[in-house]
């Protein structure tokens, strides 16, 4: 007489084990209802996640980030991670031996530094990314916007307010760029294929020489030229908050100014919100300024009708 099969396959889990074990029944049903209308609404588009900050140097955080990223390739939705790195750049030069410099949040970068800022970026970094997304059970290709030409830059300057004079001076920032031009051909291959780019913020000059990206604007770039559904910039903080300290579900343009007019938003939100314009202007449906540090806060973003972040359109309501 044969043995009968053992219960779930051998080794795999009983059915009621997992997470979400403990949900009724209903409420796990709930869930999938409100996230179908989401799920068909993103089917086959693409979204331009830029990753950074709290998650990057949080093991676990990193882990569920990867696990966000694959589940929205298993659905259909096409994701591209963009990725910074400023602190480990930092703790690299320091290391070395090397003084860093910042103006205006960027930080000047001569030969040597855009070496160590490359190897960082495009070497370290990126490959744990990658490897953290294999390990959630996705295909990754790591990439730099060197790659296949995906993106040509062109060097940033700045003007900066002489202290105590109305005096501003131009400051060379050295290998400091910004997206000039972009292919989004090996993107669009990439993805086609079943792999999820992951894109570290480095593009070539005209002449071969190589500069580094500020990863939000590299990220708003690429989810123009993309023409994405989304652009998500995960930060630090919930989003934009209000004079009373409430998130802001949803801002246009004109809404934007009439809260930095007011001195609600300032200091580094206000080349995120920048960023985000620039990528609705160039093609970009909508961006998402979102709390990087809540566990699935994309999830929660993508596929409930209340949101998680902040949205960000060209035109309200449009």
């Amino acid at each position: 007489m044969s043995e009968s099969p053992p219960v779930n396959g051998g080794g795999a889990a009983p059915r009621n084990a997992g997470p979400n074990a403990g949900l009724d029944a209903g409420a796990k049903a709930s869930v999938l209802i409100e996230a179908l209308p989401f799920l068909r609404r993103y089917a086959g588009r693409t979204f331009v996640v830029k990753y950074g900050g709290h998650a990057m140097g949080d093991n676990a955080a990193a882990a569920s980030f990867a696990q966000d990223i694959v589940l929205l390739k298993a659905v259909g939705i096409n994701p591209v991670v963009v990725h910074g790195g400023g602190p480990q750049i930092g703790a690299m030069l320091e290391r070395v031996g090397v003084e860093s410099r910042f103006v205006d949040g960027l930080r000047v970068t001569d030969e040597a530094t855009v070496e160590i800022a490359e190897m960082v970026l495009s070497g370290a970094i990126n490959k744990q990314i990658v490897a953290a997304i294999h390990a959630a059970g996705g295909r990754a290709l790591g990439l730099s916007g060197k790659d296949a030409g995906l993106v040509k830059a062109r060097k940033v300057s700045r003007d900066t307010r002489v202290e105590d004079s109305a005096i501003e001076q131009l400051v060379d920032l050295g290998f400091v760029g910004e997206p000039a031009e972009i292919d989004p051909q090996v993107i669009e291959m990439a993805t086609a294929s079943g792999l999820i780019p992951v894109i570290a913020p480095i593009g070539a000059g005209d002449n071969g020489e190589t500069y580094n990206i500020n990863a939000d604007t590299m990220a708003g770039a690429l989810a123009g030229a993309l023409g994405a559904a989304r652009l998500l910039l995960l930060t630090d903080v919930a989003g934009v908050l209000d004079g009373d300290g409430h998130l802001v579900s949803e801002l246009d343009e004109a809404s934007i100014e009439k809260l930095r007019a007011e001195g609600v938003i300032t200091g580094g939100m206000i080349p995120k919100l920048e960023t985000c314009l620039a990528a609705t202007r160039e093609g970009c449906e909508a961006a998402v300024i979102l709390d990087g540090r809540v566990e699935h806060a994309m999830l929660l973003e993508f596929f409930t009708a209340s949101g998680a972040g902040t949205l960000v359109r060209a035109v309200q309501n449009g």
